[in-house]
This record gives structure tokens, sequence and C-alpha cells, in this order.
């Protein structure tokens, strides 16, 4: 009988992670995306009740570009996604990777004790977890 070893979203998840206020603008979220080389950024919790948000270079592709709006008067809060689908950092990245696929999604928030703790997305899944334990 042949074990297997589980890799968990923690194994493989991206600890830097940045952030952005709902009220910047996407002008904001552009230059912080480009400077850091990200391709998302988590939208912080205006208070504890709230939830987090994401802003995802394809949803300002969609609602940004694709409708020919000024960036810089468009607000975050007008473009992200709210609330997102969280990931446990304990989760079993198969698991995650059907998460992914049944939701849609590319990338989520990695959420312990009601704070994000890091990002993982589907290049995680298989370049870090499945790749490198080949």
């Amino acid at each position: 009988m042949s074990t297997k070893q589980m890799i968990r979203v923690r194994d493989v998840m991206e600890a830097n992670f940045h952030t952005i206020d709902g009220m910047a603008t996407i002008t904001d979220a552009l230059q912080a995306m480009k400077k850091l080389g990200a391709q998302g950024l988590i939208v912080d919790k205006r208070h504890d009740d709230d939830e987090y948000g994401m802003l995802l270079v394809s949803d300002i592709a969609r609602h940004v570009l694709g409708k020919d709006r000024a960036p810089d008067r468009v607000n975050v809060y007008e473009v992200m996604a709210k609330p997102v689908i969280t990931v446990d950092p304990e989760m079993d990245i198969r698991y995650c990777a059907r998460l992914f696929t049944r939701f849609e999604l590319s990338r989520a928030p990695v959420v312990e004790n009601s704070r994000v703790v890091g990002i993982v997305s589907f290049s995680d899944l298989v370049l870090e977890g499945l790749y490198r334990h080949i």
C-alpha cells in the first residue's frame, strides 16, 4: 500500500500578498499591481464584520477597459469581487483545485482565524504543489 504525502494549501500559497483599500482608484490599484508584479490585490475589510474582497486584472479588463471607463474615476469597490470564496491553509491542494474548478476561480485568499495569511492560485497548486512532488 502506498502512502501519498498530503500537500496542503499552506505549503504552496504565496505568503507575500498585497492589499488595497476599497476607496482607492483603479489607477492606484494598477500602479500597485505593476510595482509589485501582482495579478490581484486583496481588498481590506472596512471593519470586523465586513468581508474581504479581491480585485483581479481580469476584473479591471472586464469592468473598466472593456466598458471604456476612466481608471482614475472608478473606485476599487465598484469593480472588485466581494465577498470572495476563501481557502483554509490546511486544505489539501486536490480539494482546492476542485473548489477552483467548481466555482471557476483562478485564485483565492487563504484565511486563518479570520485573517488573510496568503493567496493561492491555480499556478501555485500545479507548479508549487503537484510539479515539485513528481
